[in-house]
């Protein structure tokens, strides 16, 4: 095929390069002119004839193959303007503005949570991230995402992955560094029968807490996160916020957006990360779909001192939004739903006119279409701070702060 040269003119959601046609190119940045062979509507191995300003050295030797990373080629602030920007166009598509933040970036070897893959192979077995576009995996010689205990773990996967995985299936490890040692979390592998259940404790002195598909194998010791003043021990493979960094920028901006308030409600509460600090100074009610999660918050909350009032409440809160005349009550919300946001849910509360809503989200579309069911009820979009805890990735997290003027004298 014919070598083909483009000037890219953005990048997508997804991190690539992206050329009038469009032709989507990966490992590329805006203003650059790239030669290639086109396939479909793709340049999968570009040549840079024309290098950004914005360019760095990737620092890892894995990054053209490896699937971690899709914006290593990329300096900091590129990145973090460029995460800004997704904001700024997802808001404009509702004809919102507001005042963006600089973005906090959680620094390098940080990930504190992750999700690594394993197979069998021949002579023993690979461990690491899928290489880009593939099911191949990739193994790991250097890593700039993990921290350092987890990249540390490695060789302990690959054990892990000889003796319960198999050349037909990919093990997966969903790997959590707590205060008290590593949690993981295996699916994908070999039933677990008596040799292997005799076989995986040899590894206690490295991970925490083993858990095989839905079963325990081992608990060495309970792992903890430290939460405001309590101590949570989230179940097997929780959600939980990805860097400690990245959490501590969303808690003080959410704490921030609900100053003021003095009857709180946590949706989509999860474990507590925002529930558990808050109640630090005022009561909050946390409701949230998965039992377990709750579970995990109501024991530390019972077990911890010198918090306010907390109560809990399983709901789903697709199906069954909390409706407006219950949320009355509240004079401010925190609101943290998944990618898909929660539109049943902002609709009520538009309506219940809750003075403070602080919305935590990991997806602007979804955000700026809540953003403007509560704008269009009153509300006034007072700011955004982005926080970028998946380094050298696409995705873009924010916090953000919305209040009734008339109600707050803001």
């Amino acid at each position: 095929m014919t070598e083909t040269t483009v000037t890219i003119d953005r990048l997508g959601h997804l991190g690539d390069g992206i050329a009038p046609g469009p032709v989507f190119v990966p490992l590329t940045l805006p203003g650059e002119v790239v030669a290639g062979e086109i396939t479909g509507d793709r340049i999968e191995v570009p040549k840079i004839v024309t290098p950004s300003p914005d360019r760095v050295r990737p620092p890892c030797t894995h990054f053209k193959t490896c699937g971690g990373c899709a914006l290593m080629q990329a300096s900091d602030d590129f990145v973090a303007g460029w995460k800004a920007g997704v904001i700024a166009t997802a808001l404009a598509a509702h004809g919102l503005t507001a005042p963006i933040r600089p973005t906090a970036t959680s620094p390098a070897r940080a990930r504190r949570r992750a999700t690594l893959s394993g197979r069998r192979t021949k002579k023993g077995a690979l461990v690491g991230f899928h290489a880009r576009r593939s099911d191949t995996i990739v193994p790991l010689t250097e890593c700039h995402l993990l921290a350092p205990p987890l990249f540390a773990l490695l060789p302990v996967l690959a054990e892990i992955t000889q003796l319960g995985g198999s050349r037909s299936a990919t093990l997966s490890f969903a790997l959590t560094l707590t205060e008290t040692g590593i949690d993981c979390a295996v699916t994908g592998g070999k039933p677990l029968d008596g040799p292997l259940r005799a076989a995986l404790p040899r590894f206690r002195d490295r991970i925490a807490r083993l858990t095989w598909g839905d079963e325990p194998v081992y608990a060495e010791a309970a792992p903890t996160l430290t939460m405001g003043k309590a101590r949570v021990t989230p179940p097997p493979g929780a959600f939980l916020q990805a860097t400690a960094e990245g959490e501590a920028a969303l808690r003080a901006a959410v704490t921030e957006a609900l100053a003021g308030a003095t009857r709180l409600a946590d949706l989509f509460a999860g474990c507590g990360t925002f529930a558990l600090p808050l109640a630090g100074a005022v009561p909050v009610h946390a409701v949230e779909g998965d039992a377990t999660l709750l579970a995990a918050l109501g024991h530390a909350t019972r077990h911890a001192q010198g918090l306010r009032p907390v109560t809990t409440e399983v709901r789903d809160l697709f199906r069954n939004p909390i409706l407006a005349e219950d949320l009355s009550r509240f004079d401010g919300i925190v609101i943290d739903p998944p990618r898909a946001g929660a539109e049943a849910q902002t609709a009520q509360i538009a309506k219940a006119q809750v003075p403070r809503i602080a919305m935590v989200s990991c997806n602007p579309v979804t955000f700026a279409r809540d953003a403007a069911l509560l704008t269009a009820a009153g509300y006034r979009l007072n700011w955004v701070q982005p926080v970028d805890q998946f380094r050298w990735s696409p995705h873009v997290e924010l916090a953000a702060s919305l209040s009734l003027p008339h109600l707050t004298g803001e």
